[in-house]
């Protein structure tokens, strides 16, 4: 296969590579399908380029007639070499991201990689911020990265090895110093792991459980975080000192990862009590394997012996009551003189033991205590500028990592409270049915019941099967608490949350299992923070009321005194833009994080809030540390949570490289800017009051074009049903928990998550620009002064500009040649012709408007590498997306369609997937 591609020099080497692997690919079609597969796929490709370049209806016409004259097996044939082109691509893309930042690194003298931790800590210095105001943007800062248990990641496990090792080898052939026998043993096992993908069945022949999930969540871990996320630690350390070198530097743990892969309840009846406990042990037990071998490195290495150096009079008299306490003689290290040895024998042996037997360490505070002995002990005898960094990155990991690897978030549906609490005090007598009280009722009665410190809960009570399963997870809570530590379950996140009631109600039960705790002398234990997340527009815009009531509540505030008075609050992405279309989503969520940043400010509450992001365009999707510069500045020096899930996991993850790469950048971006918050005299961050009144107004109308389709035309969800692969993507088996809410076909019901792969995998992606377009022009539109308005706002509003270049990306990405084809899946064609239009004409009025405000030829002129990308793989995912509508005719004729059908549709979806990658 051939690439065609004519582009800038600077992916020259990217270029090449593609070719490379193309070249192979071409090779292992011939072997697997002879010179006719190849010559196949060459021409279908060659006609869709083609017709990219310049639109011809002989030519479409051709390529439909093309791909409507395959038989079977040559189809299937056809589609999987376009979907393996894409995986070889997306690796090469990624290496040439390494690649560029290693050339970076080589003239670190002369200029460091823009994004890099060294280009933040020298812009800091330029812009002489103090280092006493870097010490304590430092104690502020925090960024939690969640990994999320319902990806659209379509990708199995075994294709992901394969991808790795693959990337491993495109690396390594880019060391100079390879001989040319070497070069030539490498491009053979290239050639080897690429066949192997080939013959490797790339779907998941069942549904993943959730511990099918964990396990997948966990490899990441095993395979990058554990020690990229100490790294990243050690270079801001070493960065600091080698600029501000007058400072004593004390880097503390910023960045943090977090899980709901195993806790996130709400919608999936397959995450128990049981599953949640057992994805605990799983945690425990990896971090647990990954100290050990850390440690048996650190044995084999510090062989110091007593007869050379002076070790610490601390470690010497401890160390033979310890030997006696937990090691049989057998199991003690032999050469007496050789301490350190002797000590990590000792740490090996209780680590074995955790949770196991009393000699085990208790916490990984006692862990830690013993790594510190070792190392104040080291530092008499060794020089202290000369660190040892495998001790202290260990010393790191255990502070990040304790004994729980991950905080576990659990969530659940507000609903599901409300239930339980109603049955509850029903049977306890204090009221017949909370459910039908108002709002003031409510809080009046679940008020009562959190200054009250005896319990509601009856001995001997038969509850309901749901109360009871409610009521376990407490339970769980806390038993987690005491095995794993209080870091394993820190917060608890309430899914639509559009009352105070519903933070009350978690907060009664969290009393009901003793993790909420009022003494009878009045004071107040609270191990859990409990977590609003704030969803459709309606509770976006609720959201500052919502909190401010209750933290004008006296017992609220004395739980919130127990957590450092700090309040997490979760913004949903997804339903918001399923809601209102993205620009007004946009608008209210970053709306709603200024009005309650300054609600709270009034009651010294600081905040964490927790971006529910997805990988696509349509729900919050786009570069890490865009994300982060995109939200108001003044929050982001009090702790910011993110969610990582889809393909976004193996993209960013899957690979070291890449994820020290993307962790950097999150963190340069979010020193730079809360250095820069920090260092604001006046405390005012620039938020011009004439671009509020704009997006104001742009939101209004964008809010009404979206709604008027999506909810006012009743023919819209027959359209969505049948013009996108919303039916056969069920099939994909690409998570545990089901498409709808309640399994209900209902709109509301529907996950956000298929609403938006659909779309995308119908070249609409309507979710990722729908109505932005109509609410931009309006105001354009008026005169010429708000069209300068607009390009001001998009040069010096971050927020505003990462709204315009996800608007452009979105763009790009969509087709509405291809959307036209799937528009011919609606069985009424009237009513596809005019939904149709709409979006046609919707697309085109977003794009004019767009250009005009970037001042652009084309869409993202400015981000050459992005673009090129996206050329690359158009002409190879045109002919899945017509082979893809071809499919589901077929399907949707046929009462049963034969299995090999249904499997050539799947691996469509999955081929799209790769090919446009932030699709989830």
């Amino acid at each position: 296969m051939t690439t065609g591609l004519v582009t800038n020099n600077s992916s020259l080497p990217l270029r090449r590579d593609v070719k490379m692997l193309g070249g192979m690919l071409g090779e292992i079609l011939v072997y697997q399908g002879e010179i006719e597969l190849l010559d196949k796929v060459e021409k279908i490709r060659t006609m869709c380029k083609d017709l990219r370049n310049d639109f011809n209806t002989e030519i479409y016409n051709e390529i439909k007639q093309e791909i409507a004259g395959l038989n079977p097996e040559m189809r299937k044939q056809v589609i999987r070499a376009f979907a393996v082109y894409f995986h070889l691509v997306n690796i090469a893309e990624q290496n040439h991201r390494i690649r560029r930042r290693r050339e970076y690194q080589l003239q670190a003298d002369v200029q460091a990689q823009p994004g890099s931790i060294d280009h933040a800590v020298q812009a800091l210095k330029e812009n002489q911020i103090s280092s006493e105001i870097i010490q304590n943007v430092l104690e502020k800062i925090s960024l939690e990265l969640v990994i999320t248990a319902h990806p659209t990641e379509a990708t199995k496990r075994s294709i992901l090895e394969l991808q790795k090792r693959i990337a491993d080898i495109l690396k390594t052939l880019d060391n100079p110093l390879l001989s040319a026998k070497e070069r030539k043993k490498l491009k053979e096992s290239l050639y080897n792991e690429m066949m192997a993908l080939w013959q490797t069945d790339e779907l998941r022949h069942r549904k993943p459980t959730v511990i099918d999930e964990v396990r997948n969540g966990l490899y990441y871990f095993d395979q990058t975080l554990f020690d990229v996320l100490p790294e990243i630690h050690q270079e801001v350390e070493e960065s600091l000192e080698e600029h501000f070198p007058q400072h004593q530097w004390e880097v503390p743990n910023f960045l943090h990862f977090g899980s709901w892969i195993g806790g996130d309840r709400d919608g999936n009846p397959h995450v128990t009590p049981e599953v949640t406990w057992e994805t605990l042990n799983k945690q425990k037990r990896l971090v647990l394997k990954k100290y050990k071998n850390v440690l048996i490195e650190l044995m084999k290495r510090m062989s110091h012996a007593t007869t050379r150096v002076k070790v610490s009079t601390e470690l010497l008299e401890s160390l033979p009551k310890e030997e006696e306490t937990y090691l049989e003689e057998n199991r003690r290290w032999p050469i007496e003189n050789e301490v350190y040895r002797r000590k990590f024998a000792v740490i090996l042996h209780r680590l074995k033991e955790v949770g196991e037997s009393e000699i085990g360490y208790r916490s990984a505070e006692e862990l830690l205590e013993d790594l510190y002995q070792v190392k104040r002990s080291i530092y008499q005898h060794h020089p202290t500028n000369h660190e040892l960094k495998m001790l202290q990155k260990l010393i790191r990991q255990v502070q990040l990592f304790g004994f729980h690897l991950a905080t576990l978030d659990i969530r659940n549906h507000s609903g599901e409270h409300e239930a339980a609490i109603t049955e509850i005090l029903r049977k306890a007598r204090v009221t017949e049915n909370y459910q039908a009280l108002t709002e003031e009722e409510k809080i009046k009665v679940l008020q009562g019941i959190l200054v009250d410190p005896r319990s509601l809960l009856l001995l001997h009570e038969d509850y309901s099967k749901e109360t009871q399963k409610m009521l376990d997870v407490f339970n769980l809570i806390k038993k987690a608490h005491k095995s794993f530590g209080k870091r394993s379950i820190s917060v608890y996140l309430i899914s639509m949350t559009q009352s105070p009631s519903d933070i009350l109600e978690v907060l009664v039960l969290a009393k009901e299992a003793g993790i909420y705790r009022l003494h009878a002398d009045g004071a107040v234990e609270s191990d859990l923070n409990v977590a609003p997340l704030l969803e459709t527009i309606d509770d976006l815009t609720a959201g500052r009321e919502i909190m401010e009531t209750l933290f004008q509540m006296p017992l609220y505030r004395e739980h919130l005194k127990k957590l450092n008075n700090q309040q997490e609050i979760m913004l949903g992405y997804s339903d918001g833009s399923k809601d209102g279309g993205t620009l007004t989503a946009n608008w209210k969520l970053y709306k709603a994080q200024v009005e309650i940043h300054e609600m709270a400010k009034k009651y010294q509450i600081g905040l964490k809030f927790f971006h529910g992001r997805g990988g696509s365009l349509g729900r919050g999707g786009g570069p890490l540390h865009r994300s982060l510069m995109s939200q108001p500045l003044e929050t982001l020096g009090e702790g910011i949570k993110i969610t990582e899930q889809g393909e976004v996991l193996s993209s960013r993850y899957l690979i070291k490289d890449i994820a020290y790469r993307s962790l950097e950048q999150a963190t340069s971006t979010l020193v730079r800017a809360a250095a820069h918050v920090l260092n604001e005299s006046e405390q005012t961050h620039h938020r011009d009051a004439r671009w509020v009144e704009a997006i104001e107004k742009m939101s209004e109308v964008s809010l009404r074009k979206y709604q008027d389709l999506v909810f006012a035309d009743s023919d819209f969800i027959t359209y969505f049903n049948e013009a996108t692969p919303l039916q056969e993507i069920g099939g994909l088996n690409i998570g545990s928990r089901p498409m709808s809410r309640k399994n209900s076909a209902e709109f509301e019901n529907l996950r956000a998550i298929p609403w938006v792969f659909a779309w995308t995998q119908s070249r609409q992606l309507l979710p990722g620009w729908y109505a932005a377009g109509s609410g931009l022009e309006s105001f354009a539109a008026e005169s010429e002064e708000n069209l300068k308005l607009l390009q001001e706002m998009y040069e010096e509003w971050p927020f505003f500009r990462s709204t315009i270049d996800n608007l452009q990306m979105a763009l790009m990405k969509a087709d509405i040649t291809t959307a036209k084809e799937y528009s011919q899946l609606v069985k009424n064609q009237e009513v596809a012709d005019r939904i149709f239009s709409n979006i046609v004409e919707e697309y085109n009025k977003t794009k004019e408007i767009l250009l005009k405000i970037v001042e652009d030829e084309e869409l993202l002129d400015h981000t050459p590498n992005i673009k090129e990308s996206v050329h690359r793989r158009n002409p190879y995912v045109d002919p899945l997306n017509f082979i893809q509508v071809e499919l589901i005719k077929e399907i949707r004729n046929t009462e049963e369609p034969d299995e090999e059908l249904v499997t050539q549709v799947l691996l469509t979806i999955s081929g799209v997937a790769a090919g446009l990658r932030n699709t989830g």
